[in-house]
């Protein structure tokens, strides 16, 4: 009998991973436990050699763990695409009422006016500095920009009043308490990450792995991506 498949993944794909590995369970009849950690802190361990059976990880991460030789070849997978949304403090919990972030003009202002802005350590972050610096705002945001833990949620931050904007994907900020999603990213900004699978160079069982990545990459699963906030990659 084979032992349950290990897997490591960032938080943005922990619910989603929930379902698909109680899903390949009973589809399949294999067990797989994947851990749900800070993205930066999933990558070191993939690179520590850390013994394990599947990575999912965005898709810039993934790359570097593949050319580095952390990733089985030929075994990359992508299993979602997540687009970036922005949330703020529900009414109440805030002084400041719900800005409009509709348009690109609108989304500025809203920075401006902000006096604390939360975003991620993972590549939505990343994008959204580079917004801010194209937009010319990076020095006049420079002391109201709140990066969160690795591992935190920017939710959480958003719930507890710290940031009167939060931007991070919304499979990790939908159904929060305390949290309202005013929408995604206005047209033509829009930051959509992808999440890939991929066997790991440890993995002791490669061909079974190689099932398990298959099958959380299935189309099939559509209906749940969309649920818990993410799509199925188109290509």
């Amino acid at each position: 009998m084979i032992a349950p498949l290990a897997g490591i993944s960032s938080m943005a794909t922990r619910a989603l991973l929930g379902e698909l590995a109680a899903a390949c369970t009973a589809e399949l009849g294999l067990e797989v436990r994947i851990e749900s950690v800070g993205g930066v802190d999933a990558a070191r361990r993939v690179e520590a050699g850390e013994p394990l059976d599947l990575v999912v990880l965005a898709a810039d991460a993934m790359d570097r763990l593949a050319k580095a030789g952390h990733l089985r070849a030929g075994s990359l997978r992508a299993v979602a695409d997540s687009a970036m949304v922005i949330a703020a403090p529900e009414a109440g919990a805030s002084d400041r009422s719900h800005p409009d972030v509709s348009t690109a003009d609108a989304l500025r202002e809203a920075l401006l006016r902000a006096s604390a802005v939360g975003y991620s350590t993972g590549p939505s972050g990343t994008a959204l500095l580079k917004l801010i610096d194209a937009w010319g705002l990076t020095d006049a945001l420079a002391g109201r920009l709140r990066q969160s833990p690795a591992g935190v949620p920017v939710g959480r931050m958003v719930a507890q009043g710290d940031v009167d904007l939060g931007f991070q994907q919304l499979s990790e900020l939908q159904h929060l308490p305390g949290v309202a999603v005013l929408g995604p990213m206005p047209q033509g900004l829009e930051i959509v990450t992808r999440f890939s699978v991929a066997v790991a160079a440890t993995s002791a069982e490669p061909a079974t792995a190689q099932r398990v990545a298959d099958f959380l990459a299935d189309a099939r699963h559509d209906e749940r991506r969309r649920r818990l906030g993410m799509t199925t990659p188109s290509a």
